[in-house]
């Protein structure tokens, strides 16, 4: 919890919760760091740094609350490592004037790579085939038929960066590709449902892409995987909070849903237990992002951000 080295007179700052190493090097060896999780009291350690502190590191799931940004009347700066700010209250830092960024885009690829992973993954049974393989089931017979993505309808809810990039490549596979959002884009021949509910009728599958937060929960709701169908799947990389997961579980546990694939969950990393022994259902470790390249990609804009706004230059990715 003591801080680490770092240059003469570099500005103070709090590390929220473990960062990715090299990301977390970097804070240490460039800002005089403080470690918060390793504070056996918070308040008073909070406390003894509250004149001093200037700016908040902190990985996006381990979250900012009020009660921290107001422990350090001083800060300026939250520099978010994720793209979703869900888990920072923004409203108590707009009141209070600190400045809050993010790691847009560089998660773009790698976290619609793992949508259309697990759109793969679910619709011709890998994850299954590979547990019948190690069975020894094929001795036996075969695994039951998938289904192949070309030419079925995938409905994308919230079609920004990553819901985009879902798109490009699901094109790829000869997908027909409509979404849904709180508005029409002007910049896209993609069809637009402005009901979440008639999206999933329209479609086979539905990818969730949009943000988390108060603004989404519980999007996908009972209707809305109602219209999904029994013939349809979900995969949601966006947030847990955005489906009802005990709908969720309870239409896949009846037949109501015909399969899903899941990178994020209303209570990481705690599981629904039902959903272990569901074979129609692939179960991801909320991976989107989690490759080399992208975390120190995002560790790099994390340093950027505060460096920009220590310097008095314009932030490279900021919220508000």
């Amino acid at each position: 919890m003591s801080a680490a080295a770092a240059p003469d007179q570099a500005p103070e700052i709090v590390i929220v919760g473990p960062m990715y190493p090299a990301t977390q090097a970097r804070l240490e060896a460039e800002f005089t760091a403080h470690r918060l999780w390793e504070a056996p009291d918070r308040d008073r350690f909070l406390a003894g740094l509250a004149e001093r502190v200037r700016g908040i590191a902190v990985y996006a799931l381990h979250g900012c609350p009020a009660p921290l940004i107001e422990a350090l009347p001083r800060v300026e700066i939250i520099a978010c490592m994720g793209i979703g700010v869900d888990r920072v209250d923004l409203d108590c830092a707009r009141t209070r004037g600190v400045r809050v960024t993010n790691t847009p885009d560089v998660v773009t690829d790698d976290t619609a790579d793992i949508a259309l992973a697990l759109m793969l993954a679910v619709e011709r049974r890998t994850a299954e085939g590979d547990r019948f393989v190690r069975r020894g089931d094929w001795l036996n017979g075969e695994l039951r038929f998938g289904r192949a993505l070309r030419q079925r309808r995938l409905g994308i809810l919230g079609l920004g960066r990553i819901g985009r990039a879902i798109a490009r490549r699901a094109e790829g596979f000869g997908m027909e590709i409509a979404y849904q959002g709180p508005r029409a884009k002007s910049d896209t021949a993609y069809r637009y449902f402005a009901d979440p509910v008639a999206l999933a009728a329209w479609s086979d599958i539905v990818a969730v892409a949009c943000p988390g937060g108060e603004a989404t929960r519980h999007l996908v709701n009972r209707e809305v995987i109602a219209a999904l169908g029994p013939e349809g799947t979900l995969i949601n990389i966006a947030r847990g909070s955005v489906v009802d997961e005990a709908a969720l579980v309870a239409a896949l546990a009846s037949g109501a849903l015909g399969g899903a694939g899941l990178d994020v969950y209303a209570t990481e990393p705690l599981v629904p237990e039902a959903l272990l022994a569901m074979d129609n259902v692939v179960l991801s470790p909320h991976i989107g992002s989690a490759t080399h390249d992208t975390r120190r990609a995002m560790g790099d804009l994390v340093v950027d951000n505060l460096h920009a706004h220590f310097a008095g230059r314009p932030l490279l990715t900021p919220v508000i």
